[in-house]
């Protein structure tokens, strides 16, 4: 006799997040490049007073990803403001870095 699947686990996904993912990775700058394939994003760290930065972290998205990533960056941004107030865009001086097509986040 076989039992009927569970509806409610539908669609769901399993993801594991290891402690040490867990913990995260501090970044204050995001430089972004794209081919016709495929979105780089480096997560950069830059300290006052230390003359080189190294990327921390880089994802490589599709260009669909990168579109469902960044419609909801942008839902969430507005729900943060929603609830805590406007975010205050403190603009900063470019880096001058020269890798192409890029965006800076």
């Amino acid at each position: 006799m076989s039992t009927p699947k569970d509806p409610s686990k539908k669609g769901q996904i399993n993801i594991e997040l290891d402690d040490t993912v867990a913990e995260g990775t501090y970044s204050n700058l995001a430089i972004i490049n794209h081919s016709v394939s495929e979105f780089v994003v480096d997560f950069v760290s830059i300290m006052p007073g230390t003359p080189k930065s190294k990327v921390k972290s880089r994802i490589i998205l599709t260009p669909q990803h990168a579109k469902r990533l960044a419609k909801a960056l942008h839902e969430n941004v507005k729900r943060f403001e929603q609830a805590h107030g406007e975010i205050k865009d403190y603009e900063q001086p470019p880096v001058p870095l020269n890798f192409g097509p890029t965006g800076q986040a």
